[in-house]
């Protein structure tokens, strides 16, 4: 597991951004794991580690300890969503390519939710517009505007309780 922020060293949102960047890229790096979650108790030291870590940053935040909870699951919900895109790739190709070849099936089934897509005039235009990155693919940096938009929203609420 990655190092976790030194909370002392740091203000909160930058260490919040590490530790969920972090997390991202580990997700990222293995796609299994975000589906193992929901499928398997996976609990252990290093988990309660970050855990425990996550907590006494939005804690140091000034969040309550309530709060700290909500705050820590609201990013650990956002980080464990954007990196789904990539384990729901790993899982269909190996599922298509069981009958066959899997890159084929993939770009033949994303061919037809194209042109399913194409009846909805915004999802046309962003098809026009993404011919290289091929529809359903997230746009650049989307974990990153997710996350800051997260971040600000916990911000405005800090600011409101002070």
């Amino acid at each position: 597991m990655a190092a976790l922020p030194d909370l002392d060293a740091m203000d909160w949102r930058p260490a919040a951004a590490a530790m969920a960047g972090s997390m991202h890229a580990m997700l990222t790096r293995h796609p299994w794991l975000g589906q193992a979650i929901g499928s398997h108790l996976m609990y252990g030291p290093g988990k309660s580690r970050h855990d425990d870590h996550s907590l006494a940053l939005y804690e140091k935040a000034g969040f309550t300890p309530a709060d700290a909870d909500r705050a820590a699951a609201t990013v650990f919900v956002h980080v464990l969503g954007s990196a789904l895109g990539g384990a729901v790739q790993v899982t269909l190709t190996r599922r298509l390519g069981k009958g066959g070849d899997p890159e084929k099936e993939l770009a033949a089934t994303m061919a037809a939710a194209a042109e399913v897509a194409m009846a909805f005039p915004r999802l046309r235009e962003r098809l026009d517009d993404s011919a290289a990155t091929g529809y359903g693919a997230a746009p650049d940096r989307t974990f990153e505007f997710g996350l800051d938009a997260i971040l600000d929203g916990f911000e405005a609420q800090l600011t409101k309780t002070t």
